[in-house]
């Protein structure tokens, strides 16, 4: 009977290493009680049954380019699982063989996933709905939307409502503050399905919207938006990740389409 209790308390222990941990991914520990790191841009049996497909494959910038056309420049790096931003030499307010990048897929209704985190004081954005027209548009966020990726205890644009982490930059705040510090990954989510706008981060609900209605004008004529005639009016378009001339990290980047 005293095995039996024995055995009982170390498979509860066991399980409850096994918890989701704030990022969304599973961890757990091995035989030896080592942390286990969850797979990293990989796809769930489940998840590709449910339609889900990765946008970064945690090796190379295959699936994206440089806003315009062109290949993705060499700032843009890969390493230990991640696509990030080397920021080592800037050119103006971005950084030399940087830029904003797009994937090559674009997309109408849809769910998309994806781990950031910034560096210290650091500034960038998740882009969607980008229409790529260099001709019309010099940069992507004159036409799309962008969900905000900011040190918000650092960056000056934190003390600009509705330009800190997790809002819909310029035109929505968050409804709750649940990011992490400079340094630390979040789950971030954008989902979109005939018009209805969800943003969440790190598991809540942020920011619910319409986009295309007559609600969704007046949020664009008050913001910084105004002067550009075309912002948020498309409904199909590329997904963007924007250098803002920080360091940042992006991973298990995945979409589906709704």
């Amino acid at each position: 009977m005293k095995n039996i209790l024995a055995y009982g308390v170390i498979l509860i222990a066991m399980m409850s290493c096994n918890d989701n941990d704030a990022s969304g991914n599973a961890t757990g520990t091995d035989t030896t009680g080592k942390n286990v790191e969850p797979a990293m841009n990989k796809l769930t049996d489940q998840q590709k049954a449910d339609g889900w497909q990765l946008l970064f494959d945690g090796e190379s910038t295959k699936g994206w380019h440089k806003y315009g056309g062109k290949p993705v420049g060499s700032a843009w790096k890969v390493a230990d699982g991640a696509l990030y931003l080397d920021t080592t030499i800037k050119e103006n307010w971005q950084i030399k063989d940087g830029g904003d990048i797009v994937s090559d897929s674009a997309f109408e209704n849809f769910h998309l996933k994806l781990e950031w985190k910034i560096a210290k004081d650091g500034n960038s954005g998740i882009m969607f709905y980008v229409h790529e027209d260099t001709v019309k548009y010099k940069w992507p966020w004159e036409t799309a939307p962008e969900m905000q990726v900011l040190d918000n205890n650092g960056h000056s644009d934190s003390k600009i409502i509705k330009h800190r982490a997790g809002d819909l930059y310029d035109l929505i705040s968050c409804s709750k503050e649940t990011v992490k510090p400079a340094g630390e990954w979040n789950l971030a989510e954008v989902k979109c399905v005939n018009g209805k706008l969800d943003l969440f981060l790190n598991g809540e609900n942020v920011v619910s919207t319409t986009l295309w209605d007559d609600n969704w004008k007046k949020l664009v004529a008050g913001s910084k938006f105004v002067k550009m005639p075309d912002f948020g009016t498309y409904k199909k378009g590329k997904i963007g990740l924007q250098d803002h001339g920080n360091t940042v990290w992006y991973r298990n980047v995945m979409i589906r389409k709704m």
